[in-house]
């Protein structure tokens, strides 16, 4: 991967594979508590072209409750063991405890929806995504209010960026938090106005994978169950890599590549 703090530009873009091991996550939840079972989905992730996965112990899911970090940490821990052998391995947490005990398993990337977790990530030489959200899991979608979405989020990711440079971050992923205490018109205008988040300079990462808010937009509605969504999602997906983004985190992973092939085969045969 290219050095985060460098130029958005010169990045490829990656697939982020994600693994919930947890019981309660929005689309998931229950598929992957067995460990061999979650080790194996996260091989296959790897197999299909996912140049990161996504190891998370604690839903984040709008009006989720907090586990604690020994619950979290028995989860994740052999999970981010074995994959660390196969690949780039993040572990999505918002405890410094186990952020730091997945990076001495293995993990190179801390995935913070709380963006609280620069220092560490620095402190172990690892990359650091730092996530604007408005409010926690718990209560973060009862009443998101924004004067101007995009400016609010950017002047919050600029932050992080000033913090990360502070810390001596060696990659920096920007995340718009899409879903994470916004409305239905929050996250368009983010999707929107992607571009606008390329002025930071840093790899920005996008996860829209099987929202509500794709649903609502479509004849799918508000109703349908999460892995319904994955025509919308892709749609998404594609939306946010032609608009800026570097890093896509997504549950179905081999759409995506396929995508990017299929662009790069195009761009080798133009004026050929």
């Amino acid at each position: 991967m290219s050095d985060a703090m460098g130029s958005n530009q010169i990045m490829r873009p990656v697939v982020m594979g994600i693994l919930n091991v947890t019981p309660d996550s929005f689309s998931d939840g229950g598929r992957y508590v067995d460990t061999q079972d979650a080790i194996r989905h996260g091989r296959d992730l790897f197999a299909q072209g996912a140049g990161i996965v996504d190891v998370g112990g604690e839903s984040t899911r709008p009006g989720a409750q907090e586990v604690s970090e020994t619950e979290e940490l028995r989860r994740i821990l052999p999970v981010v063991e074995a994959l660390a052998e196969d690949g780039v391995v993040s572990i999505d947490t918002r405890k410094e405890r186990v952020a730091k005990t997945a990076l001495r398993a293995g993990a190179t990337i801390v995935n913070d929806v709380s963006a609280s977790l620069g220092a560490t990530a620095a402190e172990f030489g690892a990359g650091w995504v730092a996530m604007h959200a408005q409010g926690v899991p718990e209560t973060m979608q009862q009443s998101p209010h924004y004067a101007d979405v995009v400016e609010e989020v950017y002047r919050f990711l600029q932050g992080c960026r000033i913090q990360a440079e502070k810390f001596g971050v060696r990659e920096l992923y920007l995340d718009p938090g899409i879903g994470f205490g916004k409305t239905v018109d929050h996250n368009l205008a983010l999707l929107r106005n992607l571009t606008r988040f390329l002025d930071l300079g840093t790899p920005i990462l996008v996860g829209v994978s099987r929202k509500s808010f794709l649903a609502s937009l479509t004849r799918l509605q508000q109703m349908a169950a999460p892995i319904e969504r994955e025509e919308q999602s892709l749609a998404a997906n594609i939306w946010a890599l032609t608009h800026g983004a570097s890093v896509v985190r997504v549950h179905e992973v081999s759409p995506v590549i396929e995508y990017l092939r299929l662009v790069e085969a195009m761009k080798m045969t133009e004026g050929s």
